[in-house]
Formats: C-alpha cells, structure tokens, sequence
C-alpha cells in the first residue's frame, strides 16, 4: 500500500501494474519476462526476486541498471549491467559488488555521470574518426597518383605536415568537445556495438573519399595549367583547409555542422592559429623552399577554399541520408511513449 501510495505521487502507477513479492514468487521465468516491461513498481520483494527482475529486463534486451545500499541488494547489483550503491549509508558489501557508488547518496549524481560517461565516449569517437578520416584521404590521394600515372601530389615533409601540425591539434580539441545537447535523450548505446559503428564508419570513408576526389581532381587540372612544384603546393593548401572543414563535421555524427558550429573555443583556437601558421607556410621566403609552397594569389585562396568547402554540405547530406536509413532510437521510441521503471 505504501509503495502504491509512493508511486501514484510521482505518477508511475497510472500506466502500469504493482506486483508484490508473494505475487512474483509464483510467477514463472517465462511470464515475468513476458510481463517485466508492464509492471510499473515491485513491493516486498526479497533478494532473489531483485535478481530476477534484473535478469528478465536483460532477457528484454534493456541495459539494466540497479541501485541498493543493503547486503540483500548485492546479488542484483552484481547483476546489473551498472550497479549503483550509495556511498554513505551503503554497506561495504553493496559497495563491493557494485560498480559506482554515489558518495553524496545523491540519486542526481547518477545523471551527472551517464552524461559525463556519455560525453566523454563521444569525444572519443570523435577523436579517432577525425584521424582516420583524414589518413584514409590522404592514402586515396597518394594511391590515385600512382594508379593514374601521375607523379606524387604530396612531398614528404608536406605529408608530415599534415599529419603532425595540421591533424594533431583540431584531433585534441575534438577530445574536449562540449556535449551535443542531444545527448540525454538517446538511450544506452547497445553493449554489442564497438566505437565505429556503421554511421561512423560510413562517415569517414565518405570525408576521406571525398577528401581525395576533390584534391586529385585539382591537381590532375593543376598540372596541366602550372608547373609541379604549385601544383603540389595547391594541393597541399586545399587539402589543409579540407582537414579544417572535416573536423567541424566530425563535432557529431548526427548533427549538421550548421548546429552550434563554433560551440567548442578549443577547436576554434586550433584552426585559427594553424591558419596563421599556413599563412606563415605561404608568405614567408625562407619557409617556401622547405615547405615547397609560393606566394599564392587571391584566385589561388578561392580555389583552395572552394574546394574545401565542398566537403561542408557532402558530409551533412551523408548524415541526412544515415539519419534516415539508420533512424536513431529515441528514449520514447524505446518505451513506446511509456516510462519504464
């Protein structure tokens, strides 16, 4: 009665059952995993029944978590895909066998943490996408030289470049990105699934493929209007400014790069002062010969940039087409419109 009383206060009961501990006992496996999801609280359930509820949400295919302070909680904790025990008043049994306690004994504090968690995931995802995407655009680019005859696109201290002044900092700052505002209103991310799922992976083999098109196709036209050393060098500018675009895209890989896009000030310092290095690459006579760069004109900056620009709206159409080919879950699509408890 007093848990029936308890959850019509915080509006759990309307759209679901109560089922007490004596009711649960007699209720088979197969029933309580048929009926899991319909029943809104448990009441005077003993140890083993808090180890059954547990089982039968995993058996639905939910990611269960489970909170307790108590040494009759540490079989269902243990369980859980997360057990959650409180800190101050929780025994070191609960303690033990959980895998998060909450030392303020704060139930928000478990809010905090799957976003932090969440946040975090992310950043990484982002991360290493990012990289990838650019290494598998500058692998395509060298490797479409050599399969059309022509010479390489790229010097080696420019790859290096690239590789190590351009990527490196945009790849840090993408580890500190703030978290899309999306992002406690997805559900668990299924168990099963590592870091590179399908839109992901799709993500960067379309930014690197991309990435190559754009650049042989302006250095196979570059060598027939200029000599070899500024085509290389056009290549070489566009395909810096491209790695720029691509880590604004790789903010999120649902997003359209048009949300918040200047949202992460870490990523915005990085781009601006690797453009002023760039800058320093193009102007400054004693870093062209090394660098094998020229003064570039205006009409040169406009074909760089037009170029890289094109990656902007490829990579959100590509997120468009994913959003509707894989929909996202939805928390409410999740439960059907019904909080489950």
């Amino acid at each position: 009665t007093t848990a029936a009383a308890v959850a019509r206060e915080l509006g759990l009961l309307p759209g679901g059952r109560l089922v007490t501990g004596p009711e649960l006992q007699v209720m088979s496996e197969d029933r309580l995993r048929q009926d899991v999801t319909e029943i809104s609280v448990f009441a005077r359930v003993s140890p083993a029944d808090k180890l059954r509820i547990v089982t039968a949400f995993q058996d639905r295919g939910y990611v269960t978590a489970m909170t307790g302070d108590g040494v009759n909680d540490a079989p269902a904790l243990k369980k859980a895909d997360i057990g959650v025990a409180m800190g101050i008043t929780g025994t070191d049994v609960s303690k033990e066998a959980a895998d998060m306690s909450l030392t303020d004994d704060n139930f928000a504090s478990i809010v905090a943490a799957v976003e932090e968690g969440r946040g975090i995931y992310d950043n990484i995802q982002k991360y290493l996408s990012y990289l990838l995407a650019a290494n598998i655009g500058e692998i395509a680019l060298v490797a479409g030289a050599s399969v059309l005859g022509l010479p390489l696109p790229l010097s080696a201290v420019q790859i290096l470049s690239i590789n190590l002044a351009t990527d490196g900092p945009p790849a840090l700052a993408l580890a500190v990105d703030p978290p899309s505002d999306d992002i406690m209103r997805r559900p668990p991310r299924d168990v099963r699934i590592g870091i590179w799922s399908r839109p992901v992976v799709t993500l960067m083999l379309v930014a690197g493929a991309w990435s190559a098109l754009v650049t042989l196709t302006l250095f196979t036209w570059a060598l027939s209007n200029r000599a070899r050393a500024d085509a290389m060098a056009l290549v070489f500018v566009t395909l810096v400014l491209i790695e720029f675009a691509k880590a604004y895209c790789f903010r999120s890989d649902r997003q359209s790069v048009l949300k918040r896009p200047f949202a992460n000030r870490w990523l915005n310092w990085a781009v601006g002062s690797e453009i002023a290095l760039l800058a320093l690459v193009v102007y400054v006579p004693w870093l062209q010969t090394p660098m094998g760069t020229y003064s570039f004109t205006t009409g040169d900056w406009l074909i760089a940039m037009t170029g890289a620009a094109t990656v902007l709206p490829v990579l959100d159409l590509t997120k468009r087409w994913l959003s509707r080919k894989v929909a996202p879950l939805t928390v409410d699509a999740l439960n059907d419109g019904e909080p489950t408890v």
